[in-house]
């Protein structure tokens, strides 16, 4: 089940790039981030609100909020540098490169977290790491 939700995260990313690209054209992309942000934050608060997972919030332990704070600065710092990349070059450009993030987060995985890699998904984030610098260069 989790490839489904994970094909479904790549399909709407690639929205995001389109829809973001139209949508900042001559728009300063702190902005177009901090709207874009309200947006995920009222559909994030809704879906907790609606399935019941907001009475669990009190059950978080200090390092839940310290690594979920921190990822939402990484994911903010990301959003800024994305929007900011989107209005400087091409999509086409711009989201292959942004999923170097893929390789990184392997490499990250591996390094912190003690994760195991095989051989097929070593290759594969030597294969996006290739074709960012390809991307790059191009």
């Amino acid at each position: 089940m989790w490839w489904i939700y994970a094909l479904l995260s790549a399909f709407f990313a690639a929205l995001t790039a389109i829809f973001a690209k139209v949508g900042i054209k001559g728009v300063d992309t702190d902005l177009a981030t901090a709207i874009r942000t309200v947006v995920i934050l009222l559909i994030a608060w809704a879906i907790v609100i609606f399935k019941g997972g907001a009475s669990s919030i009190g059950g978080l332990t200090r390092q839940n909020w310290t690594f979920l704070v921190l990822s939402g600065c990484a994911t903010g710092l990301s959003w800024i540098c994305y929007f900011k990349a989107l209005q400087l070059g091409k999509v086409s450009q711009v989201a292959p490169i942004d999923k170097l993030s893929v390789a990184l987060a392997i490499i990250l995985a591996v390094v912190f977290l003690k994760e195991t890699v095989s051989i097929a998904q070593a290759i594969g984030a030597l294969m996006i790491i290739g074709g960012s610098v390809v991307l790059i260069f191009a």
